[in-house]
């Protein structure tokens, strides 16, 4: 039996993943505010994607869907990812390839 797939594990693929497309990753951290999402993403031509990680089958708690609408509303980009799949998916269809 493999190994428990955690959250931190999907973040860390995320991260390296996305950087390697060539956009950059910062982690996202607002004191005072519960609920945001893990990361911010930019992408060149000034594109910007917020990022919630979970781990494989997760699902964001009320709070982080209600910011998450929040920020939707705003205008911004808001993406939930719990897989490698997801991952490759984003960066394929927001990034692009990185070959």
């Amino acid at each position: 039996m493999g190994r428990l797939i955690l959250e931190k594990d999907i973040e860390a693929k995320f991260k390296a993943r996305v950087e390697k497309a060539g956009a950059i990753t910062y982690k996202f951290a607002s004191p005072g505010r519960a609920g945001v999402p893990d990361r911010i993403v930019l992408i060149p031509g000034g594109r910007i994607y917020f990022v919630e990680l979970k781990r494989p089958g997760g699902k964001p708690r009320p709070l982080q869907r209600h910011v998450m609408k929040k920020i939707i509303k705003f205008g911004f980009n808001v993406r939930v990812i719990d897989s490698e799949e997801a991952i490759n998916e984003f960066v394929s269809e927001i990034i692009g390839g990185t070959e």
